[in-house]
């Protein structure tokens, strides 16, 4: 069932001295804005993640996506040390190394992110042609015919209550301050789609506890829906999901090297254990998305129309 076009209305104001936090633009698109999202799978080339990065490079040489997007926990188990950290090479360089996977790659932060250096991530984007992590969020607009979209990526461990104080350290950080300035950022966006993405998710396909986050919900779903927002992809379950609720498709890609069997879903949508990515593709009209796996099959596809 595609979203209805009142949920994909939305209006701009003037965001002012909030646009200052790390708003970059991004290079225009061709007719057809294509980008692919993987995540989870930072593990030297393990558990899959070489072949999901082979058929990932196949499907860039025949649709030529814009950019790719790295959904968080880039680096198992403990994220990196510095900007020299050999995981930068193993990791990704050397995994991703096929001509066209060349192309930059927008990136947010993981819960194993943070077990790390997260500065250090962030610098990396300084020695990288292709890794983009200006801040730990950040928006991206980019211009295509019929009115573009604006791509909000977020920093969502500090969100969630079970991390404070434990290996996953978020001190320091304030959600609050984030959470106004997607809400702000939003109100001033005129792009004809705004997008979020963030590693947490807020509701699955497989629902219930360990998989929907509560915190997730609470700090982000009344912003979401306000804005009318249609689209919200994350990592951090490794598996490939889909369903609607309360107006926004959510989308789980998390399979870009090691995953398990999730079994059915208990909501109407999608789950699979299969390895592989998310394929998103804008006009002014629809949003396509297809779930792609390890070896170029479409396993799911999903069109949202205004």
């Amino acid at each position: 069932m595609s979203l209805s076009r009142r949920r994909f209305l939305e209006s701009g104001a003037e965001l002012g001295a909030v646009s200052l936090l790390a708003t970059v633009p991004a290079r225009a698109a061709e007719p057809g804005l294509r980008f692919f999202v993987i995540g989870d799978w930072g593990r030297d080339g393990m558990h899959h993640q070489r072949a999901v990065g082979r058929a990932m490079a196949a499907a860039a040489v025949a649709s030529n996506p814009a950019f790719i997007v790295s959904a968080g926990d880039n680096f198992y188990e403990s994220g990196v040390t510095s900007i020299h950290d050999p995981q930068f090479k193993t990791s990704f360089e050397d995994v991703y190394a096929e001509a066209a996977l060349h192309r930059p790659w927008h990136v947010i932060l993981g819960n194993h992110d943070y077990r790390g250096n997260v500065e250090a991530q962030i610098d990396y984007t300084r020695l990288s042609h292709r890794w983009q992590l200006p801040a730990r969020y950040y928006t991206r607009t980019i211009a295509a015919p019929g009115g573009g979209a604006e791509i909000f990526y977020l920093d969502t461990s500090p969100f969630i209550r079970k991390y404070a104080g434990t290996i996953t350290n978020t001190a320091g950080q304030n959600p609050h301050a984030q959470r106004a300035w997607l809400d702000a950022a939003l109100t001033a966006s005129t792009a004809r789609w705004k997008i979020v993405i963030g590693h947490h998710p807020l509701y699955t396909a497989l629902g219930g506890h360990g998989h929907d986050q509560p915190d997730m919900i609470a700090a982000f779903e009344p912003i979401l829906r306000r804005h009318h927002v249609p689209l919200y992809i994350n990592g951090h379950d490794h598996s490939m999901q889909y369903v609607e609720m309360t107006g926004t498709a959510y989308l789980t890609t998390g399979a870009g090297s090691h995953t398990y069997q999730p079994g059915p879903p208990s909501r109407a949508g999608y789950c699979s254990g299969d390895h592989g990515f998310l394929a998103v593709s804008l006009t002014a009209q629809d949003i396509q998305l297809d779930f792609v796996d390890i070896r170029g099959r479409n396993v799911f596809a999903k069109r949202l129309t205004a």
